[in-house]
């Protein structure tokens, strides 16, 4: 399974900005409807959305023999959407989006345990530098992250991980579309079984916000999809980490969020993650050419 590590890293920083506005947009809806609402509308939205371009592959699309696969990374993605957006509608924006994109720090050891991808010498630096630089963003210690909320939302990092690692098993036989068709379809009729307890219709804000939550969640995943999908999960898995400056850009513009000294020097701490990872390979692989 060949890689190209340039384009999973434009897809994945893409992800994060697309999934940074998800946030924003989850965080208006859960202020006037329940998770559970929000959670569907994110995925039969997003079902919508991408139909028409779904439609344009007629059989093709359906017809997979890995239909295990992609059952097991929508049961993983939908677990991880529940405590993620719980966790939004509980915590400041920042702090959810730091739980869940705890998310790169156990995929490549469950690539490693799954798929036998042994994380490269950078991965676990590049990740623990970006790990250091969101906690300085964020500072957990005061912020009440031994919360309900902050553990739910850990354990959606946990299974995002799980869902993103399914998506590199399936990628070698399955096209980015079939796996995101595949995603949003099971996701819808699983979130919809609780409705008739849970629904509740929200106001024209509200519909607004969901709208906001399928069409750039469903943008982010497709993206993000394409990164793993073209890249090992250890060498994406940094990137993911720039959501958390995005999701700071955005707690600023709308909430005056300024960010301090510390949150400044964790900005650079993840961009300067991202960029080992980034340039290391090919800098190695230049230095054996030349050779």
């Amino acid at each position: 399974m060949s890689d190209d590590l340039r384009r999973g890293a434009l897809y994945a920083l893409l992800a994060a900005a697309a999934m940074a506005f998800a946030a924003t947009c989850i965080k208006g809806a859960s202020a006037s409807v329940p998770n559970a609402v929000v959670v569907f509308f994110r995925a039969s939205i997003g079902l919508v959305l991408l139909s028409p371009w779904l439609v344009r592959g007629g059989r093709e699309l359906l017809a997979t023999r890995r239909f295990g696969g992609h059952l097991w990374r929508a049961t993983f993605g939908v677990i991880s959407m529940y405590g993620y957006f719980h966790s939004i509608g509980h915590l400041p924006l920042a702090e959810a989006v730091l739980l869940t994109y705890t998310m790169p720090l156990f995929a490549p050891f469950i690539g490693w345990a799954w798929l036998g991808e042994k994380p490269p010498g950078t991965a676990l630096p590049a990740a623990l530098v970006g790990l250091a630089g969101i906690i300085l963003i964020v500072k957990p210690g005061t912020a009440g992250l031994a919360s309900i909320a902050a553990a739910i939302g850990a354990l959606s990092g946990v299974s995002a991980a799980a869902a993103m690692i399914g998506i590199r098993r399936i990628s070698d036989t399955e096209p980015a579309s079939r796996i995101v068709f595949y995603f949003l379809l099971l996701s819808s009729f699983a979130s919809a079984l609780p409705l008739p307890w849970l629904w509740q219709t929200p106001d024209l804000p509200g519909w607004l916000w969901l709208l906001g939550v399928g069409a750039f969640a469903t943008a982010g995943q497709f993206l993000l999809t394409k990164a793993y999908s073209i890249a090992t999960a250890s060498y994406i898995g940094p990137f993911t980490y720039t959501s958390v400056i995005f999701a700071g850009a955005l707690g600023w513009a709308l909430w005056g969020e300024a960010p301090d000294l510390w949150s400044l020097a964790g900005i650079s701490l993840v961009i300067g993650s991202c960029l080992l990872t980034l340039l290391w390979p090919a800098k190695s692989a230049t230095a054996t050419a030349d050779l």
